[in-house]
């Protein structure tokens, strides 16, 4: 099997959630246009096109006896068996599954699936939204077009990790259910709502999990049914084909509060964000525990003199390095709360999902994210605002890796790319979960949380799964785009893989052998 990749030299690299290569959806399904150039695929001598971005062609072909045609000045990378070594899994497009649920480009994907497994990939990941399966009433579930993504992976004898989304997307496009949204514009307080009254409409509020705002029902109940009709429909793939579940637990999947929504925040990146308790039933519940400890003037909202998304945090008061309000008792009783709302809201949904797949033999997973900017201030007022009750003097951690572990769910840590930089400590907050992970007995997945350009981005996440305090068994790279067999990419993870697998097992006698060619790259102009 051949692998090229034609292009343009001159390649602008996407962000991990790129979904370009699959955006071009049909006009009369859609309605959606797409005039990027045209990513041309040929298999088998059948053509189809690939829209993108960046003007590259992936062209994959294989010969009748299925042997490799590869360049004689080309490196070779030979697919081996998998080993007792990292496992590694590959993110599928956010949009797979469109919004109107139809499978974009699928024979497209099917073919950079066969591109993944020459390379020794264990697997994908796939999305499963919410608002894409239940999307026109509750209790209505169409997962058609996602059970003809995971036989397309059965079939090429690839694993799938299935990750169950209950938010929304802006860059793929896929809202939250319809008959959800209806209700949220009624009026009725269910999403998370900062301190100037705007409202994150992309997942529910943390606040409503037990309140009946979904047409009688709570989310929990929703969630609930929701697991079960999953469980039911897939259960024919469950340990075998389906090896993972991720539980998604709030923004982008993460157990966190939606601090750094704001679309004006600054492209520096100046602010910490700014805490999300403004929705009526985080005041009512604030309120009621100020009141139970005999200071009902703390329970009024959240600080005051907090800075808002802009501004630098240690400018203001509440931040403060020496002297500021978070280390005052007002301080440590509104950030206890905020983030034991946190913790109970992470507990309430993978409690759920555990006693719901308890008799199922696949995984249970959750992503803790990694908010590292004004990691070495000493109040840590970016974890702070995101729930995380961490500082100097402080592990905000501890207590929800606990909560995992309690509920058998291995921990997905993302930012495995990131390295330290000024006010900015990636590391040493990945360094502090997995500490935490460690004492609970958690089980630790990796990801990257932004697309790797070139070779220090690999590097890095290499050296973390790799070294010799490495505890991550499994590491998903997010995601397949636009730009993912770009040869300034492409070449970069296939020497990547290699260096995983470099101390692979022997095929067996008779199996064939097939290489892959990522420096065999012809450039031209799209």
């Amino acid at each position: 099997m051949e692998v090229s990749v034609i292009g343009s030299s001159q390649v602008n690299l996407g962000r991990i959630n790129d979904v370009g290569f699959s955006r071009n959806l049909s006009s009369k399904i859609c309605n959606l246009k797409n005039n990027h150039s045209n990513f041309n695929l040929v298999v088998q001598n059948q053509s189809f096109l690939w829209p993108s971005r960046s003007g590259f062609s992936l062209r994959v072909s294989a010969s009748a006896q299925n042997e490799a045609v590869v360049s004689d000045k080309s490196s070779r990378i030979t697919r081996t068996k998998v080993t007792d070594g990292v496992k590694l899994y590959v993110g599928l497009p956010l949009d797979t599954v469109s919004s109107c649920n139809t499978i974009s480009h699928g024979r497209g994907i099917a073919t950079g699936l066969k591109a993944l497994k020459l390379l020794g990939v264990d697997g994908v990941e796939l999305p499963l939204w919410w608002g894409v399966v239940e999307s026109e009433a509750m209790g209505k579930y169409d997962w058609s077009r996602y059970l003809d993504i995971v036989e397309m992976v059965q079939k090429l004898d690839l694993k799938l990790h299935v990750s169950l989304c209950f938010h929304a997307s802006e860059d793929a496009q896929i809202p939250l259910p319809r008959w959800v949204s209806r209700i949220g514009d009624s009026g009725s307080s269910i999403y998370f709502t900062d301190r100037s009254g705007k409202q994150y409409k992309d997942c529910l509020s943390l606040s409503v999990d037990d309140l009946p705002v979904l047409d009688g029902k709570t989310p929990l109940q929703v969630y609930k049914d929701f697991f079960d009709n999953f469980k039911s429909t897939f259960s024919p793939f469950m340990g075998s084909t389906i090896t993972g579940l991720s539980i998604g637990l709030g923004p982008d999947g993460e157990l966190r509060y939606p601090s750094h929504h704001h679309p004006e925040m600054s492209k520096t990146h100046l602010g910490a964000g700014e805490f999300q308790c403004y929705d009526k039933n985080m005041l009512a519940n604030l309120k009621h525990q100020a009141q139970t400890l005999g200071n009902p003037l703390w329970g009024l909202g959240g600080p005051h003199n907090a800075p808002s998304y802009d501004q630098s945090p240690i400018s203001g008061t509440f931040f403060a390095e020496n002297g500021g309000s978070w280390e005052t008792p007002y301080g440590d009783f509104f950030l206890s709360w905020y983030s034991s709302q946190l913790i109970n809201h992470g507990d309430r949904v993978l409690s759920l999902a555990a006693s719901t797949f308890k008799d199922v033999p696949v995984p249970l997973s959750g992503k803790i994210p990694i908010m590292p900017s004004w990691y070495k201030a000493r109040s840590h007022p970016s974890e702070l605002t995101a729930g995380f009750y961490n500082t100097v003097n402080r592990d905000g951690y501890d207590s929800i890796v606990e909560v995992f572990s309690r509920n058998s769910c291995k921990v997905i840590v993302p930012g495995l790319e990131l390295s330290d930089e000024e006010q900015s400590s990636p590391e040493s907050v990945l360094a502090q979960v997995i500490s935490c992970c460690r004492k609970y007995s958690a089980e630790v997945a990796g990801e990257n949380s932004s697309f790797c350009g070139g070779s220090e981005g690999f590097e890095q996440i290499k050296h973390k799964l790799l070294g010799e305090n490495g505890v991550i068994e499994l590491f998903t790279y997010q995601r397949i785009g636009a730009h993912f067999f770009s040869p300034d990419h492409f070449r970069y993870f296939t020497q990547f893989v290699r260096g995983l697998n470099q101390h692979a097992l022997p095929l067996e006698p008779g199996e064939p052998t097939h290489s892959l060619s990522p420096t065999n790259c012809q450039m031209q102009t799209a």
